[in-house]
């Protein structure tokens, strides 16, 4: 019996995805289905001022650079084509053979990528492989007025939706896609990467790490993320300080770079030391010296990283990502109302209790256990197998 095939188009190959794609090629050819990873380039971000951002001191050489070198092995770029409508770039990608040389096709489902709508616009006999799309399932993009509205006419026309997270599911199905067709994947980072990085950091680097930078136990939180507006950095800053002014001896680890990189370099030196962006090593090491994760902006999969090294998350109500629905108030995260004042209270209040600190840091590491790439790839896999089934 011939292997059946499945290509996945993403619009780049993020670093953080390579670990699950090569999971997800291992159980697919348990099932006998190989897998292609189809992808274009990365949109151009805004660089930040001045020198590449390098790791801050107190990290050991073998821990301190980012690792991003790592390829997809038998990943294919594609030719790419990018055009401006008004104040948003769309994308599009010429996938020639791999389109028809396949069994099923599975999209990434976003805004400003065009490449699976052409394929649903057609009727059956003319579409070509089974058409599947992954992503957010997002309510701003199902339905709603103009574009959106045939976006989700279009995205119902689709044979399978892969859903990151449960309320994802939710949106989809509310806006008329059969429920029964949609796969749950639970979207995670590589936790178990992670965790054996954990695993692998001593108390004597911990010790270290907390001398170099004056640290001290019950008194440190961390930021990981792009420095970029949505993540709004300028209030985690201002946080910082109303809290370090409360707090004698609290201090804001900022690891991460992108636009708002200056204004995290011109605060260092007070409550605020600035790490630049991490390894998998160098975020462990920073995880295990601190006590909470401040994101008063988008929490995206940050929420896996935080989970998984058991420092809750104190955030704000806003637009979040999918992952942030992992997170449960009261018990892994504080979603404080309120402004800087507030939330430097929350993180007061959160730090100066030693014994709810640690029962929220044992919760948050038992949450962890539902996310992982491992278990992604398994859902992932056996939605794959139900399209190649016809449903």
């Amino acid at each position: 019996m011939a292997r059946r095939r499945v290509t996945v188009v993403e619009p780049h190959l993020p670093h953080y995805r390579v670990p699950f794609f090569e999971r997800l090629a291992t159980e697919l050819d348990t099932r006998g289905i190989a897998l292609t990873v189809a992808h274009g380039t990365p949109p151009a971000s805004p660089a930040s001022p001045g020198s590449p951002a390098s790791p801050g001191p107190g990290l050991p050489d073998a821990v301190a650079l980012p690792h991003h070198g790592r390829e997809l092995p038998g990943a294919v770029a594609l030719p790419q084509r990018s055009l401006r409508l008004g104040a948003r770039e769309v994308q599009w990608r010429r996938l020639g053979e791999l389109g028809r040389a396949c069994d099923a096709l599975v999209f990434h489902h976003g805004p400003g990528h065009l490449d699976p709508y052409p394929r649903l616009a057609l009727t059956r006999p003319f579409r070509g492989p089974p058409v599947a799309l992954w992503g957010w399932g997002d309510r701003g993009g199902l339905g709603g007025s103009g574009a959106r509205t045939v976006r989700g006419l279009l995205t119902r026309r689709a044979d399978w939706f892969f859903a990151y997270t449960d309320e994802g599911a939710r949106n989809v199905a509310a806006s008329g896609f059969p429920a029964h067709r949609v796969t749950v994947v639970r979207n995670s980072t590589d936790t178990a990467a992670l965790l054996a990085a954990r695993r692998r950091v001593t108390a004597e680097q911990v010790a270290a790490f907390r001398a170099c930078h004056g640290l001290r136990p019950g008194r440190t939180a961390w930021y990981v993320g792009g420095l970029e507006a949505r993540k709004r950095i300028p209030f985690l800053l201002a946080a910082a300080d109303l809290t370090a002014r409360r707090l004698p001896g609290f201090r804001l680890l900022v690891a991460g770079d992108g636009s708002g990189r200056p204004l995290v370099e011109s605060a260092a030196g007070g409550a605020v030391t600035y790490l630049g962006p991490l390894s998998c090593e160098a975020k462990a090491l920073v995880g295990a010296a601190s006590d909470v994760l401040l994101m008063p902006g988008a929490v995206g999969l940050a929420a896996v990283d935080a989970l998984a090294l058991g420092t809750p998350v104190v955030t704000v109500p806003g637009s979040h990502g999918p992952e942030f629905g992992y997170l449960r108030h009261g018990r892994s995260a504080l979603v404080v109302r309120g402004a800087g004042r507030e939330f430097a209270d929350a993180v007061v209040d959160l730090l100066s209790s030693p014994e709810r600190l640690e029962r929220m840091r044992r919760w948050c590491r038992q949450d962890a256990s539902q996310y992982s790439v491992e278990w992604m790839s398994a859902r992932f896999a056996d939605g794959v197998e139900r399209l190649l089934e016809g449903g």
